[in-house]
């Protein structure tokens, strides 16, 4: 019994892992224009060839959090980088994101508790 409970473990260890890196790849393919949208996340699933309910029980037992949590979290990483390291407008990061610039507003400031302006303003005074 105990051999199949660590055979379990790893299992669900190898599945986040593998979420997590498909979400940086994927997130990097967007930004880099090689795919035109984001994934939903029951094509994430396909992808990593398991059902959309175990990857959602896995992730959220794993790590604490709702898979679309993470993808999103990894997603205002990437615009507060861009936002801090590039001179690029903030629409232009919203469109390269694939956000609506107003939609992209307020799906950050619901994140970070700012605007993408004031985070680019104060980070850009430091």
């Amino acid at each position: 019994m105990e051999y199949k409970l660590n055979k379990e473990e790893k299992r669900s260890t190898k599945i986040s892992n593998q979420y997590f890196d498909f979400l940086d790849k994927h997130i990097d393919d967007v930004i880099n224009g090689r795919v035109s949208e984001f994934m939903e996340l029951n094509q994430i699933a396909r992808e990593l060839a398991v059902s959309h309910n175990h990857l959602t029980d896995t992730i959220q037992k794993e790590k604490g959090n709702h898979p679309c949590h993470f993808y999103d979290a990894k997603i205002i990483d990437k615009a507060k980088e861009l936002l801090a390291n590039s001179d690029i407008s903030i629409a232009k990061i919203a469109l390269t994101l694939t956000y609506d610039p107003s939609n992209f507003s307020k799906f950050f400031k619901k994140w970070t508790g700012e605007t993408p302006g004031s985070f680019k303003d104060r980070i850009k005074n430091k």
